[in-house]
């Protein structure tokens, strides 16, 4: 089997869009919930915060309207993260994008929800008015990684992950088996989402958003407290270039990590009720993919949504593979569940903290809950730990887990 390394990130997020700025929100504790303008307007919504990406600007020699006429904003994202990936990996206009061996493995939640709306309301009034060639090319779950491929020119195998909060994990180790498999040499892996209250609707249905902190957003959520009341939404894209190993090291690429193992599952049970067993299984199968035992990881990036069911079945489930020794936190203290963007922003900043030796703590988490499984909460100002080996896992709706592994790289 091929030897699988990171050599490129490219994001934007909530929280910035480089590590320097992203660290540096992370060490100052502060996150990036917001009371979001117009959402009072929806009858029947009741949470009034959500995580927008930060600001960012497109270059316009290359960002223009006629690249730009078939994306919606989650494609736009998207696009950018990995012109920002490929640029950081100096692939940017390397032949290897066109030669068929370089792939995408990308997802989102869905497409770009207006578009969605446009079809909608076509129904509703029984008019196509409003519809042209480009909006369902928005609105499709695939128009991320299809997006990407038309901008960059790139010919190789894509891979669609739309799965909801595991769109982004899993593309990213549907790449890694790609190219551990032989049959890539490098992907574009990673996903998006963007931000729209018909999303917070979603939720918000269900009784699992953030409503008790609509006017003080900096309060929540609140990972594993048990005063949490429920999710926050954010949006963003993160990209990551994965790449053979010899095909790295002849080029003379920067490698951030190595990639070790992957594990993937369903619960089978219900669509919305988190399984601790088959999380756990998620974790086990990456465990042994990478060929390690569970006390070989040194830290675990949890999914930590801030709803009670999600944040009990999660720590039962990591206690159940590490026992309570396993240092944890949840970056979605930060910014936000991002949906299907959250994998790859969060392996993204799990592989930062582990080349920095410093590990983020959960925001907001006052008191653990006493349902959630013992084990070791980062809280105050964070943990200084030289991790060689960490664990970055989501959980989606219908019951899809995943679980990533990463080494520190080093010559």
């Amino acid at each position: 089997m091929k030897r699988v390394v990171v050599t490129g990130f490219g994001a934007l997020s909530p929280l910035g869009h480089d590590w320097l700025t992203v660290e540096a929100r992370l060490r100052e504790r502060r996150n990036a919930v917001q009371v979001m303008p117009g959402w009072c307007e929806y009858e029947g919504l009741n949470t009034r915060v959500g995580a927008p990406a930060a600001a960012f600007e497109l270059p316009t020699e290359r960002y223009n309207r006629k690249t730009l006429r078939s994306m919606g904003r989650v494609a736009v994202m998207a696009t950018r993260a990995s012109d920002i990936a490929l640029r950081d990996a100096g692939l940017i206009d390397d032949p290897l994008l066109r030669s068929g061996q370089l792939g995408i493995s990308y997802g989102s939640s869905a497409g770009t929800p207006s578009a969605i709306g446009d079809f909608g309301r076509m129904l509703a009034e029984k008019s196509t008015e409003g519809i042209n060639a480009t909006t369902y090319i928005k609105m499709m779950s695939h128009t991320a990684p299809v997006n990407i491929g038309v901008f960059f020119g790139i010919t190789g195998r894509i891979v669609t992950t739309s799965s909801a909060c595991t769109s982004g994990s899993q593309g990213i180790g549907y790449a890694y088996e790609m190219i551990q498999s032989g049959r890539q040499i490098a992907m574009l892996a990673g996903g998006a989402e963007e931000l729209d209250p018909t999303e917070a609707a979603v939720f918000d249905t269900l009784f699992a958003t953030s409503v008790q902190h609509n006017a003080t957003p900096a309060l929540t959520p609140r990972p594993f407290d048990v005063n949490r009341d429920g999710l926050v939404l954010g949006e963003g894209a993160a990209t990551l270039v994965l790449e053979e190993l010899e095909h790295a090291r002849a080029r003379g690429a920067t490698i951030y990590a190595e990639m070790i193992g992957f594990g993937t599952n369903s619960d089978g049970t219900h669509v919305t009720h988190p399984n601790a067993q088959t999380m756990a299984d998620a974790m086990r199968l990456a465990l042994a993919d990478a060929a390690l035992a569970p006390d070989e990881i040194q830290y675990v990036n949890a999914h930590g949504t801030a709803t009670e069911q999600g944040d009990v079945a999660e720590t039962q489930a990591t206690r159940a593979v590490f026992g309570e020794r396993m240092p944890i936190s949840s970056l979605k203290s930060y910014m936000g569940h991002t949906l299907g963007a959250c994998g790859a922003l969060e392996a993204w900043m799990t592989i930062e903290m582990m080349r920095s030796g410093w590990f983020a703590p959960t925001l907001n988490l006052d008191r653990l809950d006493p349902q959630c499984a013992e084990l070791d909460y980062i809280t105050g100002t964070g943990r200084a730990l030289e991790a060689d080996v960490v664990m970055s896992n989501n959980f989606a709706f219908g019951g899809i887990n995943t679980s990533l592994i990463f080494r520190r790289w080093s010559t």
